[in-house]
């Protein structure tokens, strides 16, 4: 299956580098050209998904709220 179109414009091209599998939920990480991006998913979907490090994946997301804090040197 491939993607066609998707109005979400915040996505990240890039390779899985680490699935930490849990026995509910798990962690991916998918290494972009912006860096790497880590996601909280079930372990199921990641299953459903077939998902295996090396893949070429697709991080998309969508944020509701963005907080921005001034560093002190």
């Amino acid at each position: 299956m491939s993607i066609h179109a998707i109005n979400t414009r915040n996505q990240f091209r890039g390779h899985v580098v680490a699935i930490h599998r849990g026995d509910v939920v798990s962690e991916i990480e998918v290494e972009t050209a912006a860096g790497v991006v880590s996601a909280i998913l079930t372990s199921s979907s990641i299953d459903r998904l077939g998902l295996a490090v090396g893949d070429e994946a697709l991080a998309l997301f969508k944020a509701t709220e963005v907080l921005i804090a001034k560093l002190e040197p």
